[in-house]
Parts: structure tokens; C-alpha cells; sequence
């Protein structure tokens, strides 16, 4: 795993100016049991990260996994040609990693810091190894939310199959504007690109549309959602099994 920032870890109960931020402010573990969030927390280092930042690259080895706290972590695939294209997001509601708990020690996707400056929790692979052994209700708890990104990359491949850039654009925009704090999002029209797969004027007309229906408003390198509801009907089935698959495992 990258670096981010300065390449500096800091201990999960160290303090870094405004960077310092408690487990709790990651769904997955503010919803473990005291006992073994704290059998966590003693080993989780606070990772800052700048938009932008690469956080994992695939075919790297797989040393850690890490519970984002703010930002978005964006799950990327490649072709050759070095084409790039999103097929899943995760926030604060999860982690990125999974491949060591299905038994991969190499990352799958390369994993890009986006939307704003985030910062995570790193957990080193020998730690998680050791902690899983003796706590296998963490194992679970994992293990579920990884079924719940299995869903949504599956909606993404059907969404591209299936849907209208219009619709499929709609989504995308929804699933950022569940991971960030504010209605002004950082979101270029290379980012669309990437989680479209179409040219950078299919872009610009995709926008256009979804701005007369004032579902958002389009300005350089941003995003301002206006009506979510009308965003909600635009997306349609595009959007929301995964997200009701993860309040049904995980109740949250």
C-alpha cells in the first residue's frame, strides 16, 4: 500500500492536527463489539491520503488492509493500453484488502484516493492474521461487506450493459454523494470517463441532461447535487440493491 501524503503512519490513538480521527468513524468497525474493535485498534495505523493518490496497485503484493474514514477509495480495472475504468467505490461504510481473506496476497485492482483529501486505517496483513485466528466474529463482519462490493460491481457491469449513460451517470453520482460530507463534490470529466468507458463529449452531453433536469449543477472539476429524489428516479434500478444488501448484512 502507497503511502499517501508524507509516507507516515500514526497510531490510531495519535493526533496530527485536524487528521486524527477515532475507529468509529468507519461503519465496519464502529459496529464490532468493544472488545474487538479494541483488539483492532491497537494495531491500526492513521493513513492520510490527497485526492488523487494511489493507494494500492494491482499486482502488488497485498500487505494490509485499510478502513477508509473519509474520502472515497475507487476500485479500478485495466485493459491493455493502460485503459483504466471504475467498478466500485468504497467510503467510511467499509474496506478495501479483501483478497487476503479469499486468499489472494497480491491486490486485484489498482485503488485510487478520490473525491477529496481522505484518510483510512491501515491494518497489517500479520496482524489481521493473527486477530482473525483468535476473533472470528471479525471474520464475518468482513466477510459480509465484501459480498456487499461483490454486488455492487456486479450492478456496475449489468448498469453498463443495460443502461443509458444518463441513467448509468446518475449512479455514479450517487454512490459519491453517499461516501463524501457535502452536495459540492469533486468530480472531472476524466472520472466520468473512467466510470462510463465512453468518450469525454458523451460526457459533456450526459452532464448537460441530468442539468435540465436539475438533478445537479456541472461546474470545471465539480459536482453540485441539487435534487437527490430527482437523482433517485434518473438512476432507477441502476442504484440501490447493493446498498440494500448492505443494511440487510450488516444493519447499518
Amino acid at each position: 500500500m502507497d503511502g499517501g501524503m508524507d509516507g507516515q503512519a500514526l497510531k490510531a490513538g495519535e493526533t496530527r492536527g485536524s487528521n486524527a480521527m477515532p475507529c468509529e468513524a468507519n461503519a465496519l468497525l464502529r459496529l464490532l463489539n468493544d472488545a474487538d474493535r479494541a483488539a483492532l485498534a491497537q494495531h491500526l495505523e492513521l493513513m492520510p491520503f490527497r485526492n488523487g493518490d494511489m493507494i494500492a496497485r494491482a499486482g502488488d503484493a497485498a500487505d494490509s488492509i485499510c478502513f477508509p474514514l473519509t474520502g472515497i477509495a475507487a476500485i479500478l480495472d485495466s485493459l491493455e493500453g493502460d485503459r483504466r475504468y471504475a467498478v466500485a467505490l468504497v467510503g467510511s461504510e467499509g474496506f478495501i484488502g479483501w483478497q487476503l481473506l479469499l486468499g489472494n496476497e497480491r491486490w486485484s485492482h489498482d485503488v485510487v484516493m478520490r473525491a477529496e483529501h481522505g484518510t483510512a486505517m491501515r491494518l497489517s496483513a500479520a496482524a489481521l492474521n493473527a486477530i482473525l485466528a483468535e476473533r472470528p466474529a471479525i471474520r464475518t463482519v468482513l466477510l459480509r461487506f465484501v459480498d456487499v462490493v461483490m454486488t455492487q460491481m456486479s450492478r456496475t457491469i449489468v448498469s453498463s450493459l443495460a443502461h443509458s449513460i444518463e441513467r448509468r451517470m446518475a449512479r455514479w453520482i450517487l454512490l459519491y454523494h453517499d461516501r463524501v460530507q457535502e452536495d459540492d463534490i469533486c468530480m472531472t470529466h476524466e472520472e466520468f470517463r473512467l466510470m462510463l468507458g465512453v468518450r469525454r463529449s458523451s460526457v459533456t452531453d450526459a452532464l448537460h441532461k441530468l442539468e435540465e433536469d436539475e438533478a445537479v449543477r456541472s461546474v470545471r472539476g465539480r459536482v453540485i447535487v441539487r435534487d437527490r429524489e430527482r437523482l433517485l428516479r434518473l438512476a432507477g434500478d441502476t442504484y440501490g440493491f447493493a446498498e440494500a444488501e448492505y443494511r440487510r448484512l450488516l444493519g447499518l
